[in-house]
Parts: structure tokens; C-alpha cells; sequence
């Protein structure tokens, strides 16, 4: 009995002592509110207690079992420092400090890593799924922010689901890809479940740029490609002409005690060839169809300045003001692919951004953030000729381009507030975004009218362009292509034939359509989003993150846009207060809704029959001449309407992932994701009004039962679609020592759906049979490899690798078969193998006149080649000069004029995993002289796939992948070599 009492009064002594102890955590934080990883914390308490700990990845610390007391915190990490230590009382329980620390100059030279090394963790902010690319990283890419967004777009993957990667600049959205040289740091598939965030978190793209420095530091740099040096176009017959300068350079440093600045500007002149690869005819005889290519030059203009200043208004505000200016002139746009020479246009225009950001620190463990950002686009396009359009489908495309002269001024503007509180184990964010839009538009797009000829079925002519005769004496008929239906057109026409005849032996052209009334219109549209989100630690192993985004819009009659979100981050065996996991599973799930673009309510608005007009002749016989609007009544023509349904709302995704994340050797990750989504009432598009079946024929115009009781197609831009999608996603991302670092990546993908966009119509009206298929985002297999090694002498190689399997496309017959006015129809699946007019391809016969008892062709039955891209950037570097002092700010003078450093103006915020000082310490000046090598293999990658059965170039690409951009391109050669020097101060 006494054992036992006296381990009864033992346990409560114990228990009281316990009771009477305290704990303290919190987060290092810099002046932007960055979280500082890897700080050391130091505790001094009575009786001389001194304690340490290190910050974890997200910046968190904790001590516990302390006594109450008076206790000082002090912290401290490379080139960071609390301006002096901080007291506070401890009482029993927790008690949460955030610490703020800010720059402070080193007397000894310091070399900071660019990169942390790659560590697994149950923060929400480091999955080992991410890619973080700072430094040397950011080098392998490309360097026109053409070539930079297709390489980020190349890493994102298909994982961002049917919308596309989704790309923020500093936090904003919708803003220009800012020039390489003046970006810090490029995140990719971070923290996927973030309620902050609208868009999938798989294929999140975030930039953010570079703040200035505390001494004068700069660069310049040229670059210099020509064709001489690079590999003809394979769609081609001779070398495109090309000829690249680049040059520009960036300057930054203080300009007062608390304040500083970053400049950059660049200037691109680039003669582009563009590769026109089309089928045409003799002009002299008219009987010879043969290929024609072309590479006209495209000059190419743009220059860009870009401000950024950064304020330190006071111990606890900061200020950042960052201003993008762009002007572009290109010449000579739109050609290539089957738009020939005379389709050419220039685009004129001018962009300004400007961004304002305020950083407060309301108190040890609350941080606002507030952002403005105001965008002003001015765009003007001049078409060379005002002449008729003419496409001859699948074969070539001629006549003038349709555009008029037309104006575009567009405003936008976003705001945003967001707090963020660390208490105890939870660390919560919230917050709003506003987004305004308002477009003043002139667009005159197709008032000279458009002429357009399909292939179908024909008599055959013998020599004599004579229909020939069965034994029964009846016209033997054949499939034609669209091409051969021009060419008959002109010949009979040259015969003086009369239209009828001429489209009794097979020509005449297949559709005109032509748009009239008022081309000005206006219009806007605004969306809200709020959030909250939660990151608890429940336990030191296990974090739970709870968060709930709510949107809405004008323009849209939908308000249940409310968007859970949940994470999960477990490390088992990881429980330890000191123990750094190596392993941890996550679980997340989330609903991210897409916005209704205002393009699409513009559309709406100007083809609703009343501000413009769209005529339609099917089967016209006065081609090439353009009849008077006055004469087009007689004509009896279909007026096309368009409209939104009244029952449209949001489409979104569902998405769920679970991925297994585990730290190997060698300061390597890998983390193993399988993500499922689950799209709804994703837009597409379909004619309300469409002949009702078996009532219309394609031969006889005006034919056709309309339910609507008049003529004409009313398209109706609906929210009916459906996405599902199966991922399973490898991620490495090693840091083998400071010479050798790579990030790879493997998917094997799965996307299913019955629409590619509002766009997208069913081939056959009242039947969407065979529409639920693979998905324009079903490339199954997709592999991507970058990295930097450090050789001898200062050599460094960039690699930059991907392949990708072949995408699939729509096989359609090239012709209005149900009376919509599109061309979007698909062939039948023939019952009867003999039947007349059936076409072979490589899957299977193909029926251009499917009958109603035949299976229709799924949509995007068709499946493209692979794709290989292997770049490779090889840099010399060259240090001269005296040493140079570390890049950490200089000591400055806080407000109160005490001599203490203000909080760090200068610090670049390196963020969750860390980031490298404005600028190392060296040599004074650094020479780099690289050469840039896009294609090193010199691979043919065709680009999209030709679909329609009627064209000569049915199931093949007419130029290279990546370059049907209509306005900055330098896809003009395979293979492209590129010259770059930059000298560092």
C-alpha cells in the first residue's frame, strides 16, 4: 500500500509540474511575409536555459515543456536577423510568436545555394509533386516568352484538365509572361489544393519577377540566330528565310535607404519565315493539282520596359509598384500553314500592366497582403487586301483575310485582399479577389464575304471533262476532293459553262457566307471570389488543410459556385519533434469552376441578328462575284444567330489525388500521384434550329423541316459537356550536389469527354452518339527531363527534354450534310464494303454519305504521331575582375533613425523551399557566352493532323508542331540555333 501511494502522489506532482509548463511556436517569416526555412531560433529563459531549434520548410518552429517565465528569441539564417531579440512572458499552455526577420549584411562572403535541397514534408506548400525552377534552372528554358511559355506549358503536363495551364504573374492572373531576365523564381503544380486559388492546381504555372538589389547590379545581353545555321523546315522546299537580334539588358539597385529598384528592358527584331504548304492548281491550264509551298518573311517587332520599385514604408509596410510596357508591330501575320501569301494582315498594338502591392504586418502572427493590378490592351489589325476569301477546304486558303480593319481596346483590372494568421498548430489564410474586364470593339471579320469548296460526290469525266456513262446509261459518280471542285469551277467557268452545267459535271462552290451591319460594339463583365483555408497540424506528422472558395459573375445566371477543398499530409513513423520524415502520403480533393469568358458573351451579342448580321448561300452559282446585300434577299440566304442558353452556369472539375512522396539518397525526391477528374457542365455548343432528320438534302437548296418554323441556324453556346480523366504522375527532382540537378517527370494519361470547348458542335444533330470520347487532352504518355551540370572550366549544359505520344484528332467528311452550315460532319461506318463512293484510310472504309442506318465515326477517332523535342543550351562563363561583396542588403537606418537595419527592402523571398540572394558573391563581372540549341535532333514533329476525308492531305500535318502562332513566331527552321552573350555586373 505505501508503493502504491506513493506512486499515486508521484503522478500528481508530475501531473501538476506538467500542467505548470508552457510551449512556444511559431513561423520565421521575411518582410514579404515569405516563410524563412532553415532559420536558427534561439531561446533563452530563466535560470539559464538556453534552448535551439531549426525552421521547418514552411518556417515553423516549436519549443515545449518550457517553465513560465521571462524568455528572449532571437533567429537568425543567411544574410536574415531579427532586428533584436524578442521578449515575451510565458505562461502555462501555447503561445504562439511569429518572428520577422530582415536583411542584414554579412562581413564575410557568403555563397548562398540557388536551390534547397529537395526534402519530403507534411506542409501544404511542399509537395514533392512541385517544380520549383530559380537559377540556373530557369536557364535551360527558352528565352523569348514564346518559346518560355511552350516550355512551361511542356512541364505543367496535361494534368491542368481541359482549360489548360493556367499561368499568374506576382500572384495576378491574366498578365504577360514577362521576359526571362527578369523573373526570380517559376513554381509549377504547387499546393494543388489551395483554396486561394480558382484554377486546377495540377498545371498552376506561378512567375514571380525580381526585386532590386542593394548595390548597383546589372546586365546586357544580345542574342543572334540566322538561317545559315539552322536545318530546313521539313515543310518546306528550301530553307525558310530567318534572322533574330535580341538585346536589352536589366539594372537594379537602391535608390534611397529603403528603397529600391529593378529595370529591365528588351527589344526582339525577328524575320520570321512562315511555311505555307498547301495544294493548288496550274493558273495556265487548270489541269495539273499540284503541292505548293512557300516561305514568305513575317518582320517582327516588339520592345518591353519593366519597373519595378520596392518601398519600405515603415517597420511593419511594405510597398511594391511593378509596371510592364509592351509595343509589337508584325507584318505580314497569318500566313502559313494553307493561308497563302495574299491572306497576310498587320497587327499593330500596345500593353501596359501595372501592379501594386502592400504588405503589412498587423502583429506577431497576422500578415494582410493587398494587390492591384490594372491592364490596358490596344490592338489594331490591317488586312493587305480587302478582296473576297476563298477556301478551298483542306487544300488551300486565298483571297484577302477577312479582317477588315479592325480595333480592339481592352481594360482589366483585379484586386485582391488576403490575411493570413498563424496561431498555435494552424496557420489560416482569407481573403477576396475582385476582376473587372470591359472591351470596346471594331470588328469587320468577313463583311467582303467568304467563298467556300468542299470535296463530295461528282461524276467522273473521261478526257473530254465529259461525265462518263455506266452500261445502263447512267452518270457514273465518284468522290472528289475539294481542290478537283475548284478546278472544275474555274475550267467550266473559263468554258463560258453556265452554273447550272457547271455544277451538274461537279463544280461550283460549296458555300458563301458573308457578315453585315454594325461591326462597334461594347461590352464587360466582372467576377468575385473569397476563400478560406485552414492548415492544421494535428500532430507533428500529420497536417490537415481545410479550405472553401466561393465565385460568381456577371454575364452568367448561376450562383452555386461554391468550391470545397481538403488536403491531407501524413508521414508515418514521422512523429518525432526532431524527426525529418521520409515518407509522407497526401490526400486531396477539390472543385475549381471555370469562368465564362467575355469573348463568348461578346459573340453572343454581336451575331444576334440584330447589331450584325451572318449570311449564308449554300450550293451559291455566282462565284467569284459578291452580290449586293440588297441582292442577297432574293437569294433566299440562311441567317446564322448565336446565343448563350438561359440555363448556362460554370462549368467545373472535380478533382481528387493521392500520391505517395519519399525522401532517397542523395538529396533526392520522388513522389508517385494518381489524379482523377471529373468535369460537368463543360460548354459546348449545338443548333437549335437544324433541319429535323431526313428532311434536308445537301444537293437542293433551301431543303429542310425547321423546328423553329424559319430558316437558318440558331448555335446556342450551352453548359452540357462532360471531362474524366485519369492520371498517374511520376515526379524526381534531385539536387546531387551543387554541379548536377534535374527535374523529370512521367505521366501516363487518360481524358475522356463530348466537347473540346464551346466550339465544339455535334457532327450529327439530335444524336450525340459517338461525341463522348478521347478528349483533345488525351496524350497518354508524356515525359520531361531539365536539368544543369556544372563542367570544368566554367561549362555548363542546359538540357531540356520531352516527348510526348500522339494527340487525337476529328475525322470529318468536309461537308454540310445536316443543313447547320458547319463542316464538322463525320463519316459513317459502312455496312456494305462495296458500297459506291466509300473511301479507303488506315482506319478502315470511311463513308462520306453515311446513311441513317450506319454508325457514325467517333469523335477524335484519329490518333497523331509522337512528338520528340530535345533542347540544349551549352554556356561558357567567364569571371573577371575584383571580388565583389555578397548580395544581401547593406545595413540600413529604420525609421526611428537608430541605426538599426529596416527590414529587408532588398530580399528576393525565396518562399517555401528557400531562394537565392539577389546577387553572389564573385568576381565584379561575369561573361556568359552560350549557344542555344532548340530541336537538337533535328526531329520532324508534325503538327496538327489534317481530319477531313476530302482533302489531299487527308491524315497528315502541313507544318511543324508549334507554329501556327498568327503573331510571334520563331519557328521558322527545324532545328534553330541561337547565339546568346551576357555580361553580369
Amino acid at each position: 500500500m505505501r508503493f502504491i501511494y506513493c506512486l499515486i502522489v508521484c503522478l500528481i506532482v508530475s501531473a501538476a509540474a506538467f500542467a505548470q509548463t508552457g510551449a512556444l511556436r511559431g513561423q520565421a517569416l521575411d518582410q514579404n511575409g515569405a516563410v524563412v526555412p532553415k532559420a536558427k531560433v534561439t531561446l533563452n529563459g530563466p535560470s539559464g536555459l538556453v534552448k535551439t531549434t531549426t525552421t521547418d520548410e514552411r518556417g515553423g518552429y516549436a519549443f515545449t515543456e518550457l517553465p513560465p517565465g521571462d524568455y528572449s528569441v532571437t533567429a537568425t539564417a543567411p544574410s536574415l536577423a531579427l532586428l533584436e531579440p524578442v521578449t515575451i512572458n510565458l505562461k502555462s499552455g501555447s503561445q504562439t510568436l511569429n518572428l520577422q526577420l530582415s536583411v542584414v549584411l554579412a562581413e564575410q562572403k557568403v555563397n548562398v545555394e540557388e536551390g534547397a535541397t529537395p526534402t519530403v514534408s507534411t506542409e501544404s506548400t511542399n509537395n514533392a509533386s512541385a517544380v520549383v525552377l530559380r537559377g540556373d534552372d530557369l536557364k535551360a528554358l527558352g528565352d523569348n516568352p514564346e518559346d518560355l511559355q511552350a516550355d512551361l506549358q511542356a512541364l505543367a503536363g496535361p494534368s491542368a484538365g481541359p482549360g489548360g495551364a493556367a499561368i499568374f504573374i506576382d500572384g495576378f492572373s491574366g498578365g504577360q509572361l514577362p521576359s526571362k531576365e527578369s523573373i526570380r523564381e517559376i513554381r509549377i503544380n504547387q499546393n494543388p489544393f489551395s483554396p486561394e486559388y480558382d484554377r486546377l492546381g495540377f498545371g498552376r504555372i506561378e512567375v514571380f519577377t525580381k526585386p532590386g538589389t542593394d548595390k548597383l547590379r546589372g546586365s546586357v545581353f544580345y542574342n543572334f540566330a540566322h538561317h545559315f545555321w539552322n536545318s530546313r523546315n521539313p515543310y518546306a522546299l528550301k530553307k525558310a528565310p530567318f534572322l533574330l537580334h535580341e538585346y536589352g539588358g536589366n539594372l537594379s539597385g537602391p535608390l534611397s535607404k529603403r528603397s529600391s529598384y529593378f529595370l529591365d528592358v528588351r527589344r526582339d527584331a525577328v524575320d520570321n519565315g512562315s511555311i505555307v504548304n498547301a495544294i493548288t492548281l496550274d493558273p495556265q491550264t487548270l489541269s495539273v493539282i499540284n503541292p505548293f509551298t512557300d516561305t514568305p518573311r513575317s518582320p517582327q517587332r516588339r520592345i518591353s520596359v519593366n519597373p519595378r520599385l520596392d518601398f519600405q514604408l515603415n517597420d511593419r509596410n511594405t510597398l511594391t509598384l511593378r509596371y510592364v510596357f509592351t509595343h509589337f508591330d508584325v507584318r505580314e501575320a497569318g500566313l502559313g500553314s494553307f493561308n497563302l501569301a495574299s491572306r497576310g494582315f498587320q497587327v499593330l498594338g500596345d500593353n501596359h500592366t501595372i501592379q501594386l502591392t502592400e504588405t503589412a504586418i498587423l502583429s506577431a502572427s497576422v500578415i494582410n497582403e493587398t494587390r492591384f493590378q490594372f491592364l490596358r490592351s490596344d490592338g489594331e489589325t490591317i488586312a493587305n487586301t480587302l478582296s473576297p476569301a476563298i477556301q478551298v477546304l483542306g487544300s488551300f486558303n486565298g483571297g484577302g483575310a477577312q479582317i477588315g480593319h479592325a480595333f480592339n481596346k481592352q481594360n482589366g483590372y483585379e484586386f485582391q485582399n488576403y490575411t493570413s494568421v498563424a496561431r498555435k498548430q494552424h496557420y489560416r489564410k482569407f481573403g477576396v479577389r475582385l476582376r473587372g474586364e470591359t472591351v470596346d470593339n471594331i470588328s469587320p471579320q468577313n463583311f467582303g464575304g467568304t467563298f467556300t469548296f468542299g470535296g463530295g460526290s461528282a461524276p467522273v469525266l473521261d478526257a473530254n471533262n465529259q461525265p462518263v456513262l455506266d452500261s445502263a446509261g447512267k452518270v457514273v459518280l465518284a468522290q472528289i476532293t475539294s481542290i478537283e471542285r475548284y478546278r472544275r469551277t474555274l475550267l467550266f467557268q473559263r468554258l463560258s459553262y453556265t452554273a447550272a452545267r457547271i455544277r451538274e459535271l461537279g463544280g461550283g462552290a460549296t458555300q458563301f457566307s458573308l457578315n453585315a451591319g454594325n461591326p462597334a460594339l461594347s461590352a464587360s463583365q466582372f467576377d468575385v471570389g473569397v476563400f478560406v483555408g485552414d492548415d492544421w497540424r494535428v500532430r507533428p506528422n500529420l497536417t490537415l488543410s481545410l479550405g472553401l472558395r466561393y465565385e460568381t459573375q456577371t454575364n452568367l445566371h448561376d450562383w452555386r459556385d461554391v468550391a470545397p477543398r481538403i488536403g491531407l499530409a501524413w508521414a508515418p513513423g514521422g512523429g518525432g519533434k526532431n524527426a525529418r520524415p521520409k515518407t509522407v502520403v497526401r490526400v486531396g480533393f477539390g472543385t475549381f469552376y471555370d469562368r465564362f469568358a467575355l469573348s463568348n458573351t461578346l459573340t453572343a451579342l454581336r451575331y444576334n441578328g440584330v447589331v450584325q448580321q451572318q449570311y449564308v448561300v449554300t450550293n451559291p452559282d455566282f462565284f467569284p462575284t459578291i452580290p449586293a446585300l440588297s441582292a442577297l434577299a432574293g437569294l433566299q440566304p440562311t441567317q446564322t444567330i448565336q446565343q448563350i442558353s438561359a440555363t448556362l452556369r460554370a462549368p467545373y472539375i472535380m478533382q481528387t489525388a493521392i500520391s505517395v512522396e519519399r525522401q532517397l539518397p542523395f538529396n533526392t525526391t520522388i513522389a508517385v500521384t494518381y489524379a482523377n477528374s471529373h468535369g460537368l457542365h463543360l460548354l459546348r455548343s449545338q443548333d437549335l434550329n437544324a433541319p429535323l432528320p431526313g428532311t434536308y438534302n445537301p444537293a437542293v437548296s433551301g431543303s429542310g423541316v425547321f423546328p423553329l418554323g424559319k430558316r437558318g441556324p440558331v448555335f446556342q453556346a450551352e453548359s452540357s459537356g462532360r471531362y474524366k480523366q485519369h492520371q498517374l504522375i511520376t515526379n524526381v527532382n534531385a539536387r546531387l550536389n551543387k554541379n548536377v540537378s534535374f527535374t523529370g517527370s512521367y505521366v501516363l494519361n487518360r481524358a475522356l469527354s463530348d466537347t473540346d470547348g464551346v466550339g465544339t458542335f455535334p457532327a450529327k444533330p439530335y444524336d450525340f452518339t459517338g461525341e463522348y470520347g478521347p478528349a483533345a487532352t488525351d496524350v497518354r504518355q508524356r515525359f520531361s527531363l531539365n536539368g544543369t551540370f556544372n563542367l570544368k572550366w566554367n561549362v555548363r549544359l542546359s538540357p531540356f527534354l520531352t516527348l510526348d505520344a500522339g494527340p487525337p484528332f476529328d475525322i470529318t467528311v468536309g461537308r454540310d450534310l445536316y443543313g447547320t452550315t458547319l463542316f464538322n460532319a463525320r463519316p459513317g461506318i459502312p455496312i456494305d464494303p462495296n458500297k459506291p463512293g466509300l473511301i479507303r484510310t488506315k482506319y478502315g472504309l470511311l463513308d462520306p454519305n453515311p446513311t441513317t442506318d450506319e454508325k457514325i465515326l467517333p469523335r477524335n477517332y484519329g490518333r497523331g504521331p509522337g512528338q520528340v523535342m530535345v533542347n540544349l543550351r551549352v554556356a561558357k562563363i567567364i569571371d573577371f575582375g575584383g571580388e565583389r561583396a555578397a548580395g544581401a542588403a547593406a545595413p540600413q537606418r529604420g525609421p526611428g533613425g537608430d541605426g538599426r537595419p529596416a527590414p529587408g527592402v532588398f530580399n528576393t523571398g525565396g518562399g517555401p523551399q528557400g531562394g537565392a540572394t539577389s546577387a553572389q558573391a564573385g568576381r565584379r563581372y561575369s561573361l556568359n557566352i552560350s549557344m542555344s540549341v532548340r530541336n537538337l535532333l533535328n526531329h520532324t514533329n508534325p503538327g496538327p493532323i489534317i481530319g477531313n476525308i476530302t482533302s489531299p492531305l487527308f491524315g497528315q500535318a502541313n507544318q511543324p508542331a508549334g507554329s501556327g502562332g498568327f503573331i510571334f513566331s520563331e519557328a521558322a527552321n527545324n532545328r534553330r540555333l541561337e547565339l546568346q552573350m551576357r555580361l553580369t555586373f
